[in-house]
């Protein structure tokens, strides 16, 4: 039977949420409200010029080639950056859920980059790759993309990795066990039992690691590329930063960010819509 919590006030439950409500609304609805609205505007970077222009700014946009192609760079970093980081992260929690001595070291070892800031992140790998053969990420633009994709994954890999291996640790044992006698082998006993059992977390890492790769990943393009050479790693998030704060034209970075916005709330809906019916809760 269901549990049903009852409040002797009516009030009381407004005043639980509104703690987070206030902070959804100040640092969410506000900012999006306002990039909306300065989206319909022409103005100086001084904001004392301020014309209302209508939708003039996105239609510049799509006529803009260079913001055509930065779609074409985001969607394969994003699909890069998601597949790859949520499979590394997969296999790592697999190896690690089986390790008996020593378990503990290589899970803190495995968590330790969360730590790291992605402008740290991407600065380390400059380093690394830098190291033992010819690499030019400043020239090279498939060294530049090969660069931001493997810091942006390195990054998140251990967020990853938590989710996958608490989920792991969740499935009965008794499961695997019964597998294994009626003959199963590891890959079998995986694929068949605790990979479907994974597949709600799969499913929020997937949503999670799309959001990421279009917002969180802005550091590591500037730390380590600034969205060069050329504009083979201008994703979306850094031109909306490279047009509103460098190219100083106000109106056309915020026409950005609500196409980005956009184009979030769309991927997310439609992973709900289509993408959780193949998960089995």
């Amino acid at each position: 039977m269901e549990k049903r919590v009852r409040f002797k006030s009516a009030w009381l439950p407004w005043v639980l949420i509104a703690p987070q409500m206030a902070i959804v609304l100040v640092f969410f609805f506000w900012p999006a409200g306002q990039a909306l609205r300065q989206s319909l505007l022409q103005q100086d970077a001084f904001g004392t010029s301020i014309e209302f222009v209508g939708l003039e700014n996105f239609e510049r946009l799509f006529t803009d080639s260079s913001y055509l192609a930065s779609f074409k760079t985001t969607a394969f970093f994003a699909i890069m950056v998601a597949v790859l980081g949520i499979g590394l992260s997969l296999l790592l929690a697999v190896f690690a859920d089986r390790v008996v001595h020593g378990a503990m070291i290589y899970r803190t070892l495995l968590i330790w980059p969360y730590a790291v800031a992605p402008a740290v992140a991407g600065v380390l790998w400059i380093f690394l790759f830098s190291m033992g053969f010819e690499w030019n990420h400043l020239l090279n633009a498939d060294h530049a993309m090969a660069l931001i994709i493997v810091a942006a994954i390195w990054k998140q890999i251990s967020y990853n990795f938590l989710f996958f291996l608490a989920g792991l640790q969740s499935i009965p044992r008794s499961l695997i066990e019964a597998a294994a006698i009626d003959g199963a082998r590891p890959w079998r006993r995986f694929w068949t039992i605790q990979f479907p059992l994974l597949s709600p977390t799969a499913f929020f890492l997937l949503v999670i690691n799309v959001v990421y790769a279009f917002f969180d990943t802005f550091a590591v393009v500037d730390a380590t590329t600034h969205g060069g050479p050329g504009k083979a790693t201008a994703i979306l998030v850094y031109k909306v930063y490279y047009d509103g704060f460098k190219a100083l034209d106000m109106g056309g970075s915020a026409a950005q960010s609500v196409v980005l916005m956009a184009i979030v709330i769309v991927l997310t809906v439609a992973q709900f819509r289509y993408v959780e019916k193949k998960v089995q809760y």
